[in-house]
């Protein structure tokens, strides 16, 4: 009976430490089907990831300062995908991330070559330029129907600029609104800046704007809803380095003056 009861305990417990052991293993295997699962989820939602890591790295590596990858988009190349930094940062890469490129894509067409990386340019610059607040801006509408209008980064002591100034009238009366944000050449905290926060303090800033633009001499004034600061930073992050800086409804960045007929021609409204 003993016996019985001593051999019974026995088997008991290595069945016990079997038991124990294959539920260790199940516990084991699920974690690793669990986290297999968690990683194939994370690449499927995005399929990218390992391209973004090798870029990142690749990058980053030799003391570098970290660099990420902000976004991956396909492109009508085969085997290329464009890649965001998020330093602003545009470069070209096979779908591997073995090989990149920094420049500029373009297209081969019927119609000639199309510079890829400029259309991007152009959306992201229109984006940005749409997103400002149109009563931040100095406006000169036209009377009768506005057909188009441009985006002019401008500074007051830019002799260009007084020149594209001149020509309004006549921007206006091909039905072409000019809508100026500040660019102050000499930095945010530059003569210039402070002439272009005056014109925008102004109680008839369009008025200020043309007589400091002739030359007349004014009061200087300031107020804390001035935007020149922040203009001036939107302008340096999308390339503008010189004034006037001229971005039409597109997002095309015509650097320098244009006289309004050549404008108007760009614009497609001759």
């Amino acid at each position: 009976m003993s016996k019985v009861a001593c051999s019974g305990t026995t088997l008991d417990a290595q069945a016990f430490k079997a038991s124990a052991r294959v539920s260790t293993a199940l516990l084991v295997l699920i974690s690793v089907l669990a986290a297999a699962f968690v990683n194939a989820e994370t690449y499927s939602s995005n399929p990218h990831k390992a391209l973004e890591e090798k870029i990142s790295a690749a990058l980053s590596a030799g003391g570098n300062a970290p660099v990420k990858v902000q976004d991956v988009k396909k492109t009508p190349a085969t085997g290329l995908v464009e890649v965001t930094l998020d330093n602003g940062l545009v470069l070209y890469a096979t779908e591997q991330g073995d090989h990149f490129v920094v420049g500029d894509l373009y297209a081969i067409r019927s119609d000639g070559l199309v510079n890829l990386a400029e259309e991007k340019r152009e959306l992201d610059r229109a984006a940005l330029i749409d997103g400002v607040d149109l009563a931040q801006m100095i406006v000169f509408t036209p009377e009768g129907e506005t057909r188009d209008y441009i985006t002019v980064f401008t500074d007051v002591t830019c002799f260009y600029c007084q020149k594209l100034h001149q020509e309004v009238a006549d921007l206006n009366a091909m039905g072409i609104e000019v809508r100026y944000l500040a660019y102050p050449r000499g930095g945010p905290d530059s003569e210039g800046a402070l002439k272009l926060t005056t014109a925008w303090c102004a109680d008839d800033p369009q008025k200020t704007l043309t007589q400091m633009k002739a030359g007349v001499a004014l009061p200087m004034a300031d107020c804390e809803s001035s935007p020149v600061t922040e203009q001036f930073q939107l302008g340096a992050a999308i390339g503008v380095r010189g004034t006037p800086a001229i971005i039409t409804s597109s997002g095309q960045m015509i650097p320098g003056y244009k006289p309004a007929a050549e404008l108007a021609a760009v614009l497609g409204l001759q």
